[in-house]
């Protein structure tokens, strides 16, 4: 069964053994339980990755931040300003600043992340246009400051790894059709974990690094909360593609 505890945990093992770079992302959209539940399997494998927290009550939840913190990952803000301002870049810029300051009052942060906000006619991205966030301390904000013409991205938006199609934001336009045209596509976690253990996979002849990225929420032990998710999951993927054709 995919997007299973024990199903991430095998991800990882085969990422280490694989030799390739690689960096582990989480986007926080809801659950926050289910990302200390990855953080402490990441640390059992001795790995560290970012946390993004939207300021939300279904994603901020201080005692967990600290926790995930307290494992050795780093905390990251999963910022949607614009589309909480209404489209108001002024109002969104003194909200992103206001909440950066809440984060940073439990953890240090330097690294934010854009929340996609699918229903949303807002990206919060357009933020930059008009500020620079290095100037608030910030130093990395994956989707600016990552070289993907060296690194590629796979997420598990839709609750599969080839859900570009139905997103509306997370992906990378510019790259996908060649990262398609090279063979780096994958549906499941099996198919991921093929490419790395095969010396001979496009994902390892090609040298790329791997940006990663997970929604925790989606990763759960066989069950009811399991169900639940796979179900939610289908329902939201419907209307993705609806929103995605529309656009």
């Amino acid at each position: 069964m995919d997007f299973t505890l024990e199903k991430y945990a095998q991800l990882l093992t085969a990422l280490r053994l694989s030799g390739i770079s690689f960096q582990l992302r989480h986007d926080v959209d809801l659950l926050p339980a289910n990302s200390l539940r990855i953080a402490q399997i990441e640390k059992e494998q001795e790995l560290k990755a970012t946390y993004y927290f939207r300021m939300v009550p279904e994603s901020y939840d201080e005692a967990i931040i600290k926790q995930i913190a307290a494992l050795g990952h780093t905390i990251g803000y999963h910022y949607e300003s614009l589309t909480t301002c209404n489209g108001d870049i002024e109002a969104a810029y003194r909200d992103f600043c206001d909440n950066l300051a809440k984060l940073r009052q439990l953890v240090p942060v330097n690294t934010i992340c854009m929340h996609g906000s699918p229903r949303s006619p807002y990206d919060s991205r357009d933020i930059w246009k008009h500020y620079d966030y290095h100037q608030l301390g910030i130093k990395y904000e994956p989707y600016f400051d990552t070289d993907f013409s060296h690194t590629l991205y796979i997420t598990d938006t839709g609750r599969r790894w080839d859900g570009y199609h139905v997103s509306v934001r997370d992906k990378i336009p510019q790259y996908q059709e060649l990262w398609e045209k090279q063979g780096l596509v994958f549906h499941t976690t099996d198919d991921i974990i093929a490419q790395l253990s095969n010396t001979a996979s496009p994902l390892r002849q090609l040298h790329y690094g791997l940006l990663i990225t997970t929604h925790p929420q989606r990763w759960n032990p066989l069950g009811v909360r399991y169900l639940m998710e796979f179900g939610s999951q289908m329902v939201k993927n419907g209307i993705k593609r609806h929103l995605v054709r529309r656009n």
